[in-house]
């Protein structure tokens, strides 16, 4: 899984042209009534002639006054005719234009710039949501990773006007930032949905700037909801942390990072955030959830960051036979610790600082416990530490060093900026 290389998600609407029914239906009534004037009087062609055109009258009345109350039944939907969506109210087509008038004023595209230079870096175009207006300032979430390392940020309206922005909060874990500029010229906010709601094969939009074509819609489904995406922080091959995502077909590209997905009441249930990017795969797109998203936003607003306990270890599970082989191209005499026999799972400490250093935790150490807590993998210390504890609280650590079980006991901290 890598983020936003640049795939492609195309859909084919089918089109019927309308079918005239009443045209069929009296075509075969005139062949009937030919063929029974040739074999009856006049009289009797007349009376039969005028007793079913009266019943033919009140057909197709029938017919046009079911088709007229319940065009949703009918053959013809409306969805597949743009005129009558035009004049329809409800229709997909009229909902979908609403959106677009109601959330788009309210986007922003994110520019980042590095090196203080103030040249664009080549993968620095993201997409940014207005949420808020208080006083002088406008809030707008974003992705961490869409300003990560900036030394300038700046937004685009969706106008054409260029603000500079401010940072006002990060959070790596999550891959939300909240940001701050004038609110001299914002006259849209964002109305914000309830993404506890959702249901399967709801009707979404992504909008946001993707490679730099600003206020770009997509519209899709809601493929899945609450979908556990394991994910590598450090990008090193370990998957050490789980984000629950909302899953879309909508397409995703790079620069939609930050964006909003949003239902057709035009409120913002999602930011997006990647998708999946690989050979024969289309249609994978995720956004995290709005309800998510807004917790961890109030926190960066009041307190610029996200206090979370911090252990001090830096590890590889056990059986992530692509780390080893890292290691062995870094120290070709490295040799990969060992668990004593009927120990099959733990977690390599690489490297050790702040409370586990002053603990006694050496690098090769192997973690199998966190209280009472079995430990698999780095995942699984990862999410005992965010799940169930706290900064301040205490921590006992079952480990190996050369096939010797130890124990420590260490008290939590903040992570250091």
């Amino acid at each position: 899984m890598s983020l936003f290389d640049d795939d492609f998600y195309n859909t084919k609407v089918s089109r019927r042209s309308k079918r005239n029914m009443s045209v069929p239906f009296l075509s075969r009534r005139k062949r009937s009534l030919t063929q029974r004037s040739r074999s009856g009087s006049t009289f009797k062609v007349i009376a039969v002639s005028s007793i079913s055109s009266a019943v033919t009258v009140m057909i197709i009345v029938s017919l046009f006054g079911w088709y007229s109350s319940d065009s949703s039944s009918s053959v013809v939907a409306s969805s597949i005719v743009p005129t009558m969506a035009q004049s329809t109210d409800g229709n997909p087509y009229e909902q979908l234009i609403h959106v677009a008038n109601e959330v788009r004023p309210a986007m922003v595209s994110i520019v980042n710039y590095q090196d203080e230079s103030s040249t664009l870096n080549e993968s620095a175009l993201g997409s940014g949501v207005i949420f808020r207006k208080e006083g002088s300032k406008a809030y707008i979430v974003t992705n961490n990773h869409v300003i990560q390392d900036a030394d300038q940020v700046k937004t685009v309206l969706s106008d054409g006007t260029t603000l500079a922005a401010t940072v006002v909060g990060t959070d790596f874990i999550s891959d939300i930032a909240v940001l701050s500029i004038s609110s001299k010229n914002i006259d849209k906010i964002a109305q914000l949905g309830n993404s506890d709601q959702l249901q399967l094969g709801e009707t979404v939009m992504a909008i946001g700037n993707p490679l730099g074509f600003n206020g770009t819609m997509t519209s899709g489904i809601i493929s899945y909801n609450n979908r556990l995406i394991p994910v590598s922080l450090n990008q090193d091959g370990t998957y050490d942390w789980e984000q629950n995502v909302i899953q879309t077909d909508a397409a995703i590209n790079e620069g939609n990072s930050g964006g909003a997905l949003v239902n057709l009441n035009g409120q913002v249930i999602g930011i997006n955030t990647m998708k999946i990017s690989d050979t024969g795969v289309e249609g994978l797109g995720f956004a995290i959830p709005i309800n998510e998203v807004m917790k961890n936003v109030d926190l960066l607003i009041k307190n610029g960051k996200i206090s979370r306990p911090y252990l001090g270890v830096y590890t590889t599970d056990f059986d992530n036979k692509n780390a080893y082989r890292l290691f062995d191209e870094q120290e070709k005499d490295y040799k990969k610790p060992e668990l004593p026999k009927g120990v099959t799972e733990g977690i390599i400490v690489v490297e050790a600082s702040g409370p586990a250093k002053e603990a006694g935790i050496l690098a090769d150490d192997i973690i199998v416990q966190l209280d009472q807590e079995k430990m698999a993998s780095t995942l699984d210390l990862r999410k005992y530490l965010y799940n169930h504890k706290k900064v301040g609280d205490s921590l006992e650590i079952t480990y190996y060093r050369d096939d010797v079980k130890k124990s420590a006991t260490l008290q939590l901290q903040s992570k250091p900026d």
